[in-house]
């Protein structure tokens, strides 16, 4: 299994949106498993699975990782392409990208009340919060954004960590001033939709994760 795996397929991006495959995938990075395996682990059938497992062999964020005879019958195992996928996607793909982020975004939104943070946000807002992170991650979009991407994630000799690192100081030092400046007044916009759906106070928020 490879590190980082860049994904140009947009059939992919599609896939990922999906909560089943996602949760296939994090199984699969964890170890091989049997369709079988992975259909008890997520209380699926296994005829379920095997359709998942199906479109994610054909854009290659899945593979055949062993075959195992058992009897008269051979019993596959499959495991993830790579421990993480960089997207990289032109215009014409967009539309596949931001269905994959905007469940992302919705997953990790609905995540917060489990530490502690407050009640669970109202769907307005979350709608709110998933526009502002589509219109913050097109702030960095183009040639250069892509072959940064591309570039970073053939750099064997770092970390999956550290590679985020380099992306994120990339994107900083080739903002203009202004993206700067519509960076920042973005993400207080944010912290502004999070405290108020979550019903923090102001102070409050400022306080360690319970």
């Amino acid at each position: 299994m490879r590190d980082i795996k860049v994904i140009r397929d947009p059939k992919a991006m599609d896939l990922l949106a999906d909560p089943t495959r996602r949760k296939i995938i994090d199984l699969l990075r964890a170890k091989e498993m049997a369709v079988i395996q992975i259909a008890e682990h997520l209380d699926k059938t296994p005829q379920a699975i095997y359709h998942h497992m199906g479109k994610m062999l054909e854009t290659g964020l899945i593979e055949v990782a062993k075959e195992e005879r058992i009897d008269h019958f051979i019993e596959t195992y499959y495991r993830a392409t790579a421990e993480f996928f960089m997207f990289t996607q032109g215009e014409e793909k967009d539309e596949e990208g931001g269905r994959l982020q905007e469940a992302r975004t919705r997953e990790a939104v609905q995540a917060l009340p489990r530490l502690g943070l407050g009640p669970g946000i109202d769907d307005k807002t979350v709608a709110k919060i998933v526009a502002l992170a589509r219109k913050m991650d097109q702030a960095w979009k183009g040639k250069l954004a892509q072959e940064v991407s591309e570039k970073v994630a053939e750099m064997e000799d770092i970390d999956y960590f550290t590679k985020q690192f380099v992306i994120e100081y990339a994107q900083v030092a080739s903002m203009s001033s202004k993206q700067f400046d519509d960076m920042q007044r973005q993400q207080k916009e944010l912290r502004e939709l999070l405290v108020t759906g979550l019903k923090r106070k102001p102070e409050l928020a400022k306080q360690r994760v319970p």
